[in-house]
């Protein structure tokens, strides 16, 4: 089965030039960023950027909203979050944007470590809840964690 398409903030020039190329969405994750900024006609930056989206979208379970906290954070490719721990990107995100995050976004961090790990697995985000039970169980939250919910954000800008 094919593996659906990242979704990927592309510019209507963008999709143009990918498309005069023949270059296939399912292709950016794998291609070198020389070679796809040429057909994007783009920066290496911009490159990079689209890449790292498309390669964490290449996680089971994974979508563009959790793919965008991990590249915000300066992470490219699942090769740049190989030796870190899922519990160290949410800590890493947390104290990033301000507030404390749906557990769930620990979980979706540790799958994609795993899968950086075992590209093979075909484990989702929600095969790790156990496992962040278990280590919060144990090991709790870091003292610096920020004290405003991100529920409590939301509501505000309702």
């Amino acid at each position: 089965m094919q593996p659906s398409p990242p979704k990927l903030p592309l510019t209507p020039e963008e999709k143009q030039h990918l498309k005069a190329s023949k270059v296939k969405l399912n292709d950016i994750a794998l291609m070198e960023l020389s070679e796809l900024a040429f057909y994007l006609q783009a920066s290496l930056e911009r490159a990079q950027y689209l890449r790292g989206l498309a390669q964490f979208q290449s996680v089971p379970s994974i979508g563009p909203k959790v793919s965008e906290r991990v590249v915000q954070m300066g992470f490219y490719s699942l090769d740049d979050i190989k030796h870190t721990r899922g519990e160290e990107l949410i800590n890493r995100w947390e104290q990033h944007c301000g507030y404390w995050e749906d557990p769930c976004l620990e979980d979706s961090f540790r799958c994609m470590v795993h899968y950086a790990n075992h590209p093979t697995s075909e484990r989702t985000w929600f095969d790790f809840t156990d496992e962040r039970k278990h280590y919060r169980e144990q090991n709790g939250y870091p003292a610096t964690r920020p004290t405003v919910s991100w529920q409590d954000i939301f509501k505000k800008t309702r």
